[in-house]
């Protein structure tokens, strides 16, 4: 019962500082306003995160990782039909990319100090990303279904593509029709791929 209530406790510091760290960055978020917010105190918090620092990075760990949305991708790599398991991968990618592992705020230590830490992690999940679309795009290559090129280097243009629709929304609140986006990427895609001369 006691160490269930801990993890409530915990859990619930953990969503108030994700919320201010997210919002305001860690330079301008202090332990008083995780505090406040979230109905504790600063003992508490150094009991169960160690410290400011501590808190951001478990944060940090659990906001920016990408492991759900990676898991899914990778069950899609496994669809046998190429052709099939990229426009799954581009639907998926469109509709459930985790957004809120690129709050700003996630990334900034100090007012202009990128926290280095979060970049690592988020550039580990991405690259992993990029693996999972370039083994899709290089089983179509040896399929003869897709021309033959460099596997990754049609993985950049595919994730370029999406990416440039996800982060608009994200960095900048723009917003589209992510279903017309995904057919014409879709298309776009498959039309650069043709084998065929």
């Amino acid at each position: 019962m006691q160490a269930g209530r801990q993890r409530i406790k915990a859990a619930k510091i953990l969503k108030t500082a994700s919320d201010l760290f997210s919002q305001k960055g860690y330079a301008n978020v202090s332990i008083r306003d995780i505090c406040r917010a979230s109905g504790t105190t600063a003992p508490v918090i150094y009991y169960y995160f160690g410290s400011k620092k501590g808190l951001f990075d478990a944060v940090a760990r659990k906001q920016i990782s990408m492991e759900d949305f990676i898991r899914e991708l990778s069950r899609i790599s496994l669809v046998r039909d190429p052709r099939k398991g990229i426009s799954f991968f581009v639907a998926s990618y469109l509709s459930s990319f985790p957004e809120r592992a690129f709050d700003p705020g996630l990334y900034l230590r100090d007012s202009a100090t990128l926290d280095r830490q979060a970049a690592e992690m988020a550039s580990r999940d991405l690259e992993r990303i990029r693996r999972i679309a370039a083994d899709i795009i290089e089983r179509g290559i040896q399929a003869g279904e897709f021309r033959k090129i460099e596997a990754l280097a049609a993985a950049d243009a595919l994730l370029g593509m999406l990416n440039r629709v996800i982060f608009q929304h994200i960095h900048f609140s723009k917003t589209s029709d992510r279903e017309s986006y995904r057919r014409f990427a879709t298309d776009f895609f498959f039309r650069a791929m043709d084998p065929r001369p």
